[in-house]
């Protein structure tokens, strides 16, 4: 067992050396490990053949006039080119010409020399990385540097399993993201017309007022500045007070997100649970009348704007039937069903329309057809072949919607009366509250950002070819 592990870390470390990336985040990661390894390389490389061999041959080249015949030669050359071209150098400039020139060959020619001679002796150069190696392979060194390289060591088991480095690095592509969000966002809003202070303040507010608005809150700071504070407060979860209220913003945020996600999560198993059967449906009956009804429906549910389909919901079920409240009420889970229903609506439309076409490519290709000659029957041929290679597609559009639906909950929260972080971030917009909007559009972010590593997941699970990949990567 011991020897397995070993054996991983160095099959796993020389790897790592190949991408530059993982090479330059290992070295610091585990400097003071690299520190004594690089000592004892170089304790190596004193008595290592290859080094003497270098040596001995650049002083039997400097011994035998070589580098000044070659010096002599290039010098010559040099000057008879200047003298062809009519151009007037000085002697400094000229030796400094030739000093380079003689290095470049004198060198160049001692690596030649020294090539014979090892391939004559048969020795072989020790580099750093054979010297980390065999380090490597000393279990007692790896007991010795645990505790110095332990985030190093860590990096390596991380990588040394494809599922979990493919895990990690879309975690650490996220963190990338959100940061690239922080500024994008920042930015729009530090360059918006609209003045905080003045709009918070209202018309009224004297240059005193103003001018001590923006000092507390730091708006009369740089860009550069205003922006470094932004990202190491999200960065430290360090979320500030809103300007508007002077509210806690990470306690806005934790009240207002969970309404926002738990009704597009509702509204995403709605779509999956009615979209797939109904598109597998219309495609194992092309042409039918059930397969136009359902995609005439689904052009439908694509066709209609959510807060229109919003107002007639309460129009009808609220105020003329009065069998749902027309507002949404935490303590209330029959508030929910029109908000889920409306803002699942295009996301079911869009994903059954997917699987139709999707189970439509998938049917008519050659290894279905082998399958059925095989003799199996209809329901091994759809479930076993066809929906598996069939959801790529689907869950990348089931990953793309969620992602637009979690952003664009904002109108549907209007029309519902819903206090969820997409009418959190607009209320905010218009000032602009720079805390609150910052912290919403990350939240949101980091969200969509986590349900795409599930659905990269998801892909070598239903894609053995993907799984495979994985493993080579």
């Amino acid at each position: 067992m011991g020897a397995n592990i070993v054996e991983t870390i160095k099959f796993t470390f020389v790897k790592m050396q190949r991408r530059p990336s993982y090479k330059y985040i290992l070295m610091i990661l585990g400097l003071p490990v690299y520190i004594f390894a690089f000592i004892y390389f170089l304790i190596k490389k004193k008595n290592d053949a290859y080094f003497r061999i270098v040596e001995n041959t650049r002083a039997d080249l400097i011994n035998s006039g070589y580098k000044e015949n070659l010096q002599q030669e290039l010098k010559e050359q040099l000057l008879r080119k200047h003298e062809f071209f009519n151009e007037k150098v000085s002697e400094q400039e000229l030796s400094k010409q030739v000093d380079k020139l003689t290095t470049e060959k004198f060198e160049k020619a001692v690596l030649e020399k020294t090539q014979e001679q090892l391939e004559i002796q048969g020795v072989k150069k020790v580099t750093f990385i054979e010297s980390f190696q065999s380090l490597l392979s000393n279990p007692l060194f790896l007991i010795l540097s645990f505790i110095p390289g332990l985030l190093m060591y860590v990096l390596i088991f991380l990588y040394s399993n494809p599922f979990v480095k493919y895990v990690f690095e879309r975690l650490l592509m996220t963190i990338f993201v959100i940061f690239g969000v922080v500024v994008l966002v920042f930015t729009i809003l530090y360059l918006s017309p609209f003045d905080p202070a003045a709009n918070i303040l209202g018309e009224t507010a004297t240059r005193e007022q103003i001018a001590n608005f923006n000092r507390i809150y730091g708006l009369d700071l740089p860009y550069l500045t205003q922006l470094w504070n932004a990202v190491t407060g999200i960065a430290t979860f360090d979320l500030g007070n809103s300007y508007a209220g002077n509210e806690n913003v990470a306690v806005s945020i934790a009240n207002k997100f969970p309404i926002t996600f738990t009704i597009t999560m509702f509204s995403l198993l709605m779509a999956i649970a009615i979209a797939i059967p109904v598109g597998i449906v219309s495609a194992m009956k092309p042409n039918s009348f059930m397969d136009y009804t359902f995609m005439f429906i689904a052009l439908l549910g694509l066709s209609i704007p959510n807060f229109w389909q919003g107002l007639i919901f309460i129009l009808n079920f609220s105020i003329k039937l009065q069998w749902l409240p027309a507002t949404f009420n935490p303590d209330n889970w029959v508030s929910m069903i029109m908000p889920v229903v409306v803002l699942g609506t295009g996301l079911t439309a869009s994903v059954a329309r997917m699987t139709r076409s999707s189970m439509l490519e998938v049917i008519n290709e050659d290894y279905i057809i082998t399958a059925k000659a095989k003799g199996l029957n209809k329901s091994q041929v759809l479930w076993k072949h066809a929906v598996g290679n069939a959801m790529i597609p689907i869950i990348t559009v089931i990953g793309l919607l969620f992602g637009g639906m979690l952003g664009g909950a904002a109108v549907t929260e209007k029309v519902f009366n819903i206090s969820g972080i997409g009418s959190y971030i607009v209320d905010k917009q218009f000032i602009p509250d720079i805390p609150a909007i910052l912290a919403g559009v990350v939240y949101v972010a980091v969200t969509i950002s986590l349900v795409n590593v599930i659905i990269d997941i998801l892909y070598a699970f239903f894609d053995p070819r993907i799984r495979s990949k994985m493993k080579h990567y």
